[in-house]
């Protein structure tokens, strides 16, 4: 083990600034942080850099978050990873919970700029499916993996489903992929312990177990909702965009919020710098107000910490194994069918209404895709464009 080598200070200060500045989604974030903590501060070289990428693009949870906190960790241990996730998500938290009680209470439901909200999402996730396809399903093995996924969550749409198709999906590249090339680790400088890491998959294990339990005999608002957003965060892979089928499939169908409350909220979770995840905020808002926000934030995020404090300190030893990169991609590929499906619904069934709804998201995606324009900056166009639309 190692000893921190920063201040905490300096962690805050550094992710605050990526929080209020990192537009653009968890790709762009990737980018935001080599930028920041690699190149400028030098906190960690490139190659540690790339294997905590691997590494959270592996583990369920918000990966561009994880990979925050993991920085902040390596940096400052674990209160550098709380600090870390703290600066780089509590902008995003403020925003989106400030917009739920602005949509409670002036009854924004109506509203045209909520409809182009939609239309934006629609734009935002099939450019996330086109770029997640190409860089995870390259080859004939893996795009059928996506759309065998995607085919299954369209006929039996579930959480538990999408589950079982992860773990389908990772035996399968257990199966046809481990004997790719191994990759060469650097040392990785935590300062806990393997038994710290056993402990927090135990904890994190309990918790899946005994939070339904509790769920289930204790009749309140927030210990439902503690329930179901540590089950999301634990067990949704792929990051952000992926989360919307998840999430949609908690929350709507069992009447807490409205279908279109539900695609307003992600659409303005595009226009805010930071992480996705944060769209939690924005829902724990709209079904127990404040209080709810909190919850359902620390309910979402908590398995990423546990995660990686579980993971970190065998990481070395893992990368090592043929057969975790071969698990590693058979999961890749079915997020892109996990993709694929919550495009279809409830991103288009939702937001796709007439000739110019369609018009407006192939101009938005054009724009996002091809001509690079940043995602702020979508979400301003898109806004504008629903508005002039709704009144033609």
């Amino acid at each position: 083990m190692s000893k921190p080598q920063g201040s905490l200070l300096e962690i805050l200060k550094a992710s605050t600034k990526l929080g209020l500045t990192s537009f653009g989604g968890p790709v762009a974030h990737l980018a935001y942080f080599k930028d920041e903590y690699i190149d400028r501060r030098k906190w960690i070289d490139d190659k540690t850099y790339a294997d905590i990428i691997a590494l959270c693009q592996f583990l369920p949870g918000p990966a561009s978050s994880q990979v925050g906190i993991a920085i902040g960790m390596l940096r400052g241990g674990f209160l550098g990873g709380l600090v870390s996730w703290f600066g780089f998500t509590m902008p995003s938290i403020i925003i989106l919970v400030l917009f739920a009680l602005m949509y409670q209470s002036f009854d924004l439901a109506d509203a045209p700029f909520i409809h182009s909200l939609k239309v934006v999402a629609a734009a935002v996730v099939l450019h996330a499916v086109i770029g997640l396809g190409k860089k995870l399903t390259p080859d004939r093995p893996r795009i059928l993996i996506a759309m065998i996924a995607a085919t299954i969550l369209l006929l039996y749409p579930s959480a538990w489903m999408q589950l079982l198709i992860i773990l389908a999906a990772g035996l399968f590249g257990l199966k046809m992929f481990s004997n790719m090339q191994e990759s060469k680790v650097q040392p990785f400088p935590v300062t806990f312990s393997k038994k710290v890491g056993v402990a927090s998959l135990s904890l994190l294990t309990g918790l899946l177990i005994v939070l339904p339990i509790l769920a289930r005999n204790i009749d309140h608002a927030l210990m439902q909702i503690f329930d179901t957003f540590f089950r999301v965060g634990s067990l949704v892979f792929g990051g952000g965009h992926v989360v919307l089928p998840m999430l949609e499939r908690e929350v709507v169908p069992t009447g807490w919020l409205e279908a279109n409350e539900f695609l307003a909220g992600y659409g303005m979770a595009q226009a805010v710098p930071g992480p996705l995840f944060t769209f939690s905020s924005y829902l724990g808002t709209m079904i127990e107000g404040v209080a709810g926000a909190v919850v359902a934030t620390a309910g979402i995020f908590l398995p990423s910490f546990l995660f990686l404090l579980a993971a970190l300190p065998f990481l070395n030893e893992l990368r090592k194994r043929p057969a975790f990169q071969g698990v590693l991609t058979g999961v890749n590929a079915s997020v892109v069918g996990i993709l694929l499906a919550a495009f279809y619904d409830p991103v288009i069934t939702s937001s796709i209404e007439d000739g110019g709804d369609f018009a407006l998201a192939a101009f938005l995606f054009a724009l996002l895709h091809f001509f690079k324009v940043p995602a702020w900056a979508i979400v301003l166009i898109g806004v504008a464009g629903g508005t002039v639309l709704s009144y033609l």
